[in-house]
C-alpha cells in the first residue's frame, strides 16, 4: 500500500492524463511504432492512457496477425495508414485479410508495392470508396518497364476526389482523370508502354487545378495534342522531368506561373537548351533574365542550373561527343544572360572563344567561381581589360572571384589581372584560392592584397598570416534533389499485448 501511494506521488505520475497522452505527438516518425508499444508496458496507468488514444494505433504494416488485430481494436474509428509490401502477392492467411471492408473505408494513407502479376489481385480488395483517403502510392515494380499493367478503373469505386497526393510507378491507368480537385502532388514513373498521351495529361491537369508539384519519371509523352490547346496550372511551384526525350510536346500546352521551379534531367545525346524549352509562349518567359548560372562539366555529363527572380531551371544532359563545351556555350549564348550576377563553372576544358563571348555578355556579373577547370590561367586572362576596345573590361562589375584547382596555378597571372582591373576602375574586392597545387608565396599574396581588399587561401602561405587559411568544404553534387519513397520500418513487435 505504501509503495502504491509513493508511485502516485512521483512527479511523473502527477502529469495529467490529457498532457501525458500528447507525448507521442513530439516523436520522430522513425521508430514510432515500437515506442508506442513500449509506453503501454511501463505501468498500468500509462497503459490505460496510451491504449485509449486511438491515433497511436493507426499505422498498419500487416506482417503479424496478432498485431493487426490489436491495432484494429485500438484504432477504433480513427483514419488509418496502410503499408502493403507484397512483391510476391498476398499469401494464404495474410494478416491483411483480417482488415474488414468497413475498416478500409477509414484509409487515410495507402502504399502498395507488388509486381505486375499480383497488382490486380491486391487492388480488387479496394473496390469500395474511401472518403478519407488523401495519399495513394502504388508501385508494380520495374522488372519490365515496357509491360505496364493496367490499374483497374474500379479502384475505390472510381472516386479519387479526396486525394492530395498520388504516386503511380510502372503501371498504366485509365482511372478518372477529371475528379482530382483536391490533388496537390502527382508523381508518375516508368509508364512506357503504352504511354500517357499529351491529351490525357491535359485532361488530368484540367481536373486537378490545385496541383503544386508534378514529377514525371520516364513517362514523357511522345504524341501531341490538338494545336492551340492551353491548360493553366495556376498553383504550380515545382515541375520535374526525368527521361529520354525532351518534354517540349507537353510544355507547349501548359501555362506555367511565374515563380515555378523547373528541373529537366535527360538521358540523351546532348540536345541544346532551346531544343526542349519552348521560348515562344508567354508562360515560359520566366525562364529568362537569369541572375545565377552554374555549369558542371564531367566526362559524359553536363549539368546546367539557372536561377532568377522569377523561376529556376536545372537541366542535365548526357553527351558522348567531344564538343561538350561548345554546345553548352552556344545554348547559353541563346539565352538572355545580361542580368546574370553569379556564375560557377566546374570542370571545364580550357576557355574557348565562344565562352569568352559569353563572359563579355555578362555586364552585371558580381561573383565568378572557377573549380577544377583545365588551364585555369586562360579563364583568369579572360578577365583582363581589353586594350583598344570600347568594352574595356570583361565582367566590369565583378566583385568576388573564387579559384579552386588541384593543379599548379601561376599566382602572378592573378596579380597582373587584378592590377589591370584596379587601374581600370574594377570593384574586385575578394579573391579566394582553394586547394592550389603549390605553396603560395608571401610576396604574391601581399602584392595581391594591394589590389583587392580580401584574400583567402586554403594552402600554405609562407611567412605570412592573414587570419584566414581554413580549408573550405565544397560539395561535388550537380544541383539535383532527387527524392525517394517515404515510409517507416515494418514496426513488427511480437511482444504486443
Amino acid at each position: 500500500m505504501i509503495r502504491s501511494w509513493r508511485n502516485k506521488l512521483a512527479p511523473i505520475n502527477r502529469i495529467p492524463a490529457e498532457i501525458l497522452g500528447l507525448i507521442p505527438d513530439f516523436w520522430d516518425n522513425h521508430g514510432r511504432d515500437g515506442a508506442a508499444i513500449a509506453l503501454t508496458h511501463v505501468c498500468r496507468a500509462w497503459r490505460e492512457v496510451f491504449t485509449s488514444r486511438s491515433s497511436l494505433w493507426t499505422d498498419f504494416y500487416c506482417m503479424d496477425a496478432k498485431k493487426t488485430r490489436v491495432y484494429l481494436e485500438r484504432s477504433k474509428s480513427s483514419p488509418i495508414k496502410l503499408w502493403l509490401d507484397r512483391e510476391d502477392g498476398l499469401f494464404p492467411r495474410d494478416p491483411f485479410l483480417q482488415i474488414p471492408p468497413s475498416a478500409l473505408r477509414r484509409l487515410y494513407y495507402l502504399r502498395i508495392t507488388t509486381d505486375s502479376e499480383h497488382l490486380q489481385d491486391i487492388t480488387d480488395y479496394f473496390s469500395r470508396s474511401a472518403p478519407l483517403l488523401q495519399d495513394l502510392s502504388i508501385s508494380a515494380g520495374i522488372t519490365d518497364p515496357f509491360l505496364n499493367p493496367v490499374l483497374a478503373a474500379t479502384l475505390f469505386d472510381g472516386d479519387l476526389s479526396p486525394l492530395r497526393h498520388l504516386s503511380l510507378y510502372s503501371l498504366h491507368t485509365d482511372l478518372p482523370w477529371r475528379n482530382m480537385a483536391n490533388l496537390t502532388t502527382f508523381e508518375l514513373g516508368y509508364v512506357v508502354d503504352p504511354r500517357v498521351t499529351v491529351g490525357q495529361f491535359l485532361d488530368f491537369f484540367e481536373g486537378a487545378p490545385s496541383l503544386v508539384t508534378v514529377e514525371l519519371i520516364f513517362s514523357t509523352p511522345d504524341s501531341g495534342a490538338q494545336n492551340g490547346r492551353l491548360v493553366s496550372l495556376a498553383r504550380l511551384r515545382k515541375l520535374t522531368f526525368y527521361g529520354w526525350e525532351p518534354p517540349s510536346l507537353l510544355l507547349e500546352h501548359l501555362l506555367i506561373p511565374v515563380g515555378t521551379e523547373m528541373k529537366i534531367d535527360l538521358d540523351s545525346n546532348g540536345p541544346r537548351i532551346e531544343d526542349f524549352l519552348p521560348r515562344s509562349l508567354d508562360n515560359l518567359r520566366n525562364f529568362s533574365n537569369f541572375t545565377k548560372i552554374r555549369l558542371h562539366f564531367r566526362t559524359r555529363t553536363v549539368s546546367m542550373q539557372f536561377a532568377g527572380p522569377n523561376g529556376r531551371v536545372l537541366t542535365t544532359t548526357m553527351s558522348a561527343g567531344d564538343d561538350v563545351n561548345s554546345s553548352v556555350t552556344q545554348s547559353l549564348a541563346a539565352l538572355d544572360i545580361s542580368k546574370t550576377k553569379w556564375l560557377e563553372i566546374v570542370g571545364s576544358e580550357p576557355l574557348s572563344e565562344d565562352f569568352h563571348q559569353v563572359l563579355l555578355s555578362m555586364q552585371n556579373l558580381r561573383t565568378l567561381s572557377l573549380s577544377l577547370c583545365e588551364d585555369l590561367r586562360s579563364f583568369v586572362l579572360a578577365l583582363a581589360p581589353i586594350p583598344n576596345s570600347t568594352n574595356q573590361m570583361t565582367c566590369p562589375k565583378l566583385e568576388e572571384l573564387t579559384l579552386r584547382t588541384e593543379e599548379r596555378f601561376d599566382i602572378e597571372t592573378m596579380i597582373e589581372v587584378a592590377a589591370a582591373r584596379a587601374s581600370a576602375g574594377s570593384p574586385l574586392k575578394s579573391v579566394s584560392i582553394i586547394n592550389c597545387g603549390e605553396v603560395v608565396r608571401r610576396e604574391g599574396t601581399v602584392e595581391l592584397l594591394r589590389h583587392v581588399s580580401y584574400v583567402e587561401t586554403s594552402v600554405e602561405v609562407r611567412d605570412v598570416d592573414f587570419g584566414v587559411g581554413e580549408e573550405l568544404e565544397y560539395g561535388d553534387g550537380d544541383g539535383s534533389d532527387e527524392e525517394g519513397w517515404e515510409g517507416g520500418s515494418s514496426g513488427d513487435d511480437s511482444n504486443i499485448s
